[in-house]
């Protein structure tokens, strides 16, 4: 597959960076907030435009010298940006004028071999339009106005002139890259994983919670398959999480969860050694209610101290007492920094993706919920008893199956629950859930 043209969009902080990502896709994928700062790593999107397709990358607001830990690291990401893109869209503010950090900037960007278009943000009438003449001196190119909150005309022109030597799209096969979310609660090493897997520092790493604001996905290949990372914020309790920014981070963190294929749900292996937490089992329960493949990996594992042979039976032991539910999830014990069993990641989300998308054939999964049945047969409920009458795989990822019966509410849910171990005793579907449906269904008279 040819790699999409990217573009890279880099400006101070609250020119409309954000805003203007949301306006090439078409909705609101990057946070947007008046707070400086929202956006810290760089993320890509894909763009469609009158039949051309491009990646976009979103980039923290830069302010050059700054000697903030977190300037310092938006700095470097959307420096890595300029260096990774074909062009680069430098954003400014056409309401507030030229700036001495839009003036350094600049200065930067001139010495890209890159090509770059000053776009003038908020230029939302015809009138604001005399505001450009300020901007030529940053000695960048034309500037083009546009106003990425309203769309207007400019936004189109701008795109045009971008695009106009990017090839027309051809139909390409659909993607069958595995979508893999990294999860868990903040500081639990989920972009020290990210950064380790790709081999590069792709989001920013600080001992600061909640540094990661986005979901932010990465592509790779690993043993000639396609995988797609998806960096997410720390999920906090709900009661701790402040409205607006935060909020809006953990509730892509969620979404990041329902469209992924496997999540690895990441732990703190350190405070793990007093027990699961709460929140832990919380976001445990989320990615089990979504449907999703599901793999426990305990970070940190090098600074556990005197390790024995058996500590790793003792922490399975804990997670199998603390999360009963998840015994059928696979667990692997991990160091981001040293590397430690990384890249058995890969290995186990093959492993539990197979599992997910696995189709039993009627025949053989009709025999097992027989078999189960004749072992153990359930408990008449007033004078009734329920008789399974045939069992049929409605849909794969999660598993869905579907049991006709003379009467669906004689299907307690304990019973359920044994169907759902025998069927993994015949068929494993490790790592991921299983949803068993009954409908009532007439028996045919003989």
């Amino acid at each position: 597959m040819k790699r999409k043209p990217i573009i890279a969009i880099v400006g101070r902080p609250n020119v409309g960076k954000s805003t203007f990502v949301n306006r090439l896709v078409g909705k609101r994928q990057s946070i947007v907030d008046d707070q400086p700062g929202v956006t810290r790593d760089r993320i890509y999107f894909d763009v469609e435009w009158q039949n051309k397709s491009f990646t976009a990358i979103d980039t923290g607001g830069i302010i050059p010298g700054d000697g903030d830990e977190i300037m310092i690291s938006i700095y470097d990401q959307a420096r890595i940006a300029c260096n990774e893109a074909d062009k680069i869209v430098f954003l400014v503010d056409g309401i507030e004028g030229v700036t001495p950090v839009d003036e350094d900037i600049a200065n930067i960007l001139r010495q890209s071999d890159k090509p770059v278009y000053l776009a003038v943000n908020k230029i939302d009438s015809s009138k604001q339009v005399t505001m450009l003449s300020d901007f030529y001196s940053l000695a960048i190119g034309e500037p083009i106005a546009i106003s990425a909150l309203h769309g207007s005309g400019g936004v189109g022109d701008l795109l045009e002139e971008i695009t106009a030597d990017f090839e027309q799209d051809k139909e390409e096969n659909e993607d069958s890259a595995i979508k893999i979310a990294i999860v868990g609660r903040p500081n639990a090493g989920k972009s020290s994983i990210v950064n380790a897997l790709l081999g590069e520092k792709r989001v920013i790493v600080s001992d600061i919670s909640g540094t990661t604001r986005d979901s932010i996905d990465s592509r790779l290949k690993y043993n000639n398959k396609d995988y797609i990372i998806i960096d997410t914020a720390g999920i906090r309790k709900k009661a701790k999480v402040t409205y607006g920014v935060e909020k809006f981070a953990v509730d892509r963190a969620i979404k990041s969860i329902r469209d992924c294929d496997v999540a690895l749900l990441v732990i703190d292996a350190v405070e793990a050694e007093e027990g699961i937490s709460d929140q832990d089992k919380k976001i445990a329960s989320i990615i089990n209610d979504a449907g999703k493949g599901m793999i426990i990996a305990i970070n940190k594992w090098d600074l556990i101290e005197n390790k024995k042979s058996n500590t790793i039976n003792k922490f399975e032991k804990m997670l199998s007492n603390e999360l009963p539910f998840l015994s059928y999830i696979p667990k692997i014990y991990i160091s981001a920094v040293t590397h430690q069993r990384l890249n058995n990641i890969f290995a186990t989300v093959d492993e539990v993706y197979a599992e997910c998308v696995k189709r039993v054939s009627t025949g053989l999964l009709n025999k097992v919920i027989n078999e189960a049945y004749a072992l153990n047969p359930p408990q008449t409920i007033r004078n009734k008893k329920l008789k399974i009458l045939y069992s049929t795989q409605a849909s794969a990822h999660p598993p869905v199956f579907v049991l006709f019966a003379n009467d669906e509410k004689l299907l307690k849910e304990h019973y359920k629950r044994y169907l759902e171990n025998k069927l993994r005793e015949a068929f494993g579907f490790k790592g991921t859930s299983i949803r068993i449906s009954v409908r009532t269904k007439s028996e045919k008279k003989k």
